[in-house]
């Protein structure tokens, strides 16, 4: 099969850990580099060594306890956030999911956790051992939403029902007034008649038009776009300081929203004003004036913003290697994100002494370097407010409809052809991820369901016994058939297709994905070594998804797969995608 979308028509790379040498007074990491080692002229392979400088550290004044280990992506969390109750967290994982993921509470597991939730409204939890507000309005959205729109088989449990019926007499007395108003908001829930809810509408005008949306969210109904446009405008920006938002909004409230819409499922309407929520925050959106790079293509690549904790992550590299034949890649991300804290593209351009702190405007003057050609932008950077939910988020612990949207951005634009590639794992959000490329305007756009939920490719061999449902290197998307057509609302000009590849259908040799378990610097490893030409699993991942993603997204000279891929081959083999690399990481220190 040469096309899918057509009807007719070296060495090796060594990297050792980071060497950590402890000394007595302040330290922390600084990341040195021997250059020439790094490009292969003594070809002698490439060491990354994370040194420990007392003098740094004396400089900055960050205290041993401070010190991480910048080789694992768990490190890279920041010491600042509040951590959340453990036991709480465990259930939430279990509750606050969708209405067939839902796991109920054994009733050990609910009396735990009411009798925690119990203890730390009279006072007597401190610190780490304390329920955040978040998690109060998160956990309780869940038990509402299940008791009044969820199957029979994820409502609550005998045991649940045994544990409310023991704690909450004691809990309505003990809990504020917007989490009793969110356990049970027509007072019929819980068993204990109560006022609270049903006549509860905020402690100010901030929270008014919150709360009449969340009475509808957890009777497990759905809001139109004005009504989440009209919630998303009064709580922006979105920015905790002290653990208070400054919108003056209650964090359990809007914890319980974000929670409740992603548990009901979002609609088309609603995952659109989320999306808006990200031009709001960049405001010149509104006025076309993002930056606009002057290259001929532009793809944004959305990959998951929690990272990945077990496999490979072959993005970065994969745009260093597209960049060699003119296709253009703008990634964009964090450096730590939950429910996951995995590996991410911030986390590996950090570790290898990159500039991750760029802004929009400096990320296109990158992109328009023939000498790069791709750039990453930090959410940091683009939408601090939003950035700022990062807290919020680890609390609620299920992903909100913000981790759909924020994967289909245009932080910058091209004078040509867009286009939008992202992962998805749970089946039924291929077609909204779809829908927001479109909106975007953008001239072709690819959700592929990849391993961990990210957009790599993968070629294992997909086993009988494989879970249910989509298969992962599942793809669907579209592409324009002209320059000028992107921007037709009638669909006409467009071509959809839905795909499954298999990669041993273009010579790949079955091979299970490289297990990377958290170590940024074992990815680091697999995808240079790579780039250095080592043939194995990740070269081969790197490959197919440069070329396979040129061919489906209809890039120039990418018509035939055997020839798109060939041509990625080379640009690994020439040297060029490594280069591209390394030049990124010296250009990108400069800008300041």
């Amino acid at each position: 099969m040469k096309s899918l979308l057509s009807p007719q028509p070296s060495l090796p790379t060594h990297i050792t850990e980071p060497r950590i040498n402890l000394s007595r007074s302040k330290v922390t990491s600084s990341l040195r580099f021997d250059r020439d080692r790094w490009i292969g002229r003594k070809k002698c392979g490439l060491t990354l060594n994370a040194v420990l400088d007392p003098a740094t550290i004396d400089q900055f004044g960050i205290s041993e306890s401070e010190l991480v280990n910048p080789a694992v992506s768990t490190s890279y969390r920041s010491s600042k956030l509040p951590k959340p109750n453990q036991t709480v967290l465990d259930a939430q994982a279990r509750v606050c999911t969708g209405p067939t993921q839902t796991k109920p509470l054994s009733e050990d597991q609910a009396f735990k956790v009411f009798d925690t939730i119990l203890r730390s409204a009279r006072g007597e939890l401190k610190d780490e051992e304390q329920v955040s507000k978040a998690q109060l309005g998160a956990f309780f959205a869940a038990m509402t939403i299940r008791a009044n729109a969820f199957p029979e088989a994820t409502q609550w449990s005998e045991g649940e029902k045994h544990a409310v019926s023991n704690f909450w007499p004691h809990l309505v007395r003990a809990l504020p007034s917007d989490v009793i108003f969110i356990a049970d908001p027509e007072g019929s829930i819980m068993g204990v008649g109560s006022s609270i809810g049903p006549q509860y509408v905020g402690n100010g005008t901030s929270d008014m038009r919150l709360v009449g949306a969340l009475r509808e969210v957890l009777a497990g109904g759905h809001l139109g776009y004005e009504e989440v446009q009209g919630v998303l405008r009064d709580v922006l920006p979105f920015k905790f300081e002290d653990n208070k938002c400054s919108s003056g909004v209650s964090e359990t409230l809007l914890s319980a929203f974000l929670i409740g819409q992603r548990m009901n499922r979002e609609t088309d309407r609603e995952l659109k004003a989320y999306c808006l929520a990200f031009d709001d925050q960049l405001g010149s959106w509104a006025l076309g004036l993002a930056p606009v790079a002057d290259v001929r293509s532009l793809t944004h690549y959305g990959e998951p913003y929690d990272g990945n904790t077990r496999f490979f992550r072959s993005t970065l590299f994969v745009a260093a290697v597209r960049s060699c034949y003119g296709e253009s890649s703008l990634l964009h991300g964090v450096e730590w994100m939950p429910p996951k804290g995995g590996i991410t593209e911030e986390q590996m351009l950090k570790f290898m002494g990159a500039n991750t702190r760029l802004t929009p405007l400096q990320a296109k003057e990158l992109l328009e370097d023939e000498e790069l050609g791709f750039a990453y932008v930090s959410q940091r950077e683009a939408c601090p407010s939003l950035y700022s939910l990062i807290g919020l988020r680890e609390h609620i612990k299920k992903r909100p409809p913000l981790a759909t949207t924020e994967k289909v951005q245009q932080f910058v634009k091209a004078r040509g052809r867009e286009a939008i590639v992202t992962g998805f794992y749970h089946e039924g959000y291929e077609e909204p991820l779809l829908m927001l490329m479109k909106r975007r305007g953008v001239h072709s756009g690819l959700v592929v369901k990849g391993e961990e939920g990210a957009l790599s490719m993968t070629t294992k061999f997909r086993s009988v016994n494989a879970s249910k449902g989509l298969p992962v290197n599942y793809c669907s998307g579209f592409r324009s058939l002209s320059m000028d057509s992107a921007f037709e609302l009638d669909g006409v000009s467009r071509q959809n297709f839905k795909t499954e590849v298999n990669a041993k259908d273009f010579g790949f040799e079955p091979t299970d994905t490289p297990r990377t378990d958290r170590s940024v610097s074992k990815n680091i490893e697999l995808g240079l070594g790579a780039l250095h030409g080592q043939k194995g699993p990740a070269y081969d991942r790197i490959v197919l998804n440069a070329g396979m993603v040129d061919h489906l997204l209809g890039c120039d000279g990418a018509e035939d797969v055997s020839t798109a891929l060939d041509r990625a081959r080379e640009a690994i083999d020439s040297g060029k995608a490594l280069k591209k690399l390394l030049n990124y990481i010296r250009v990108s220190q400069k800008m300041r």
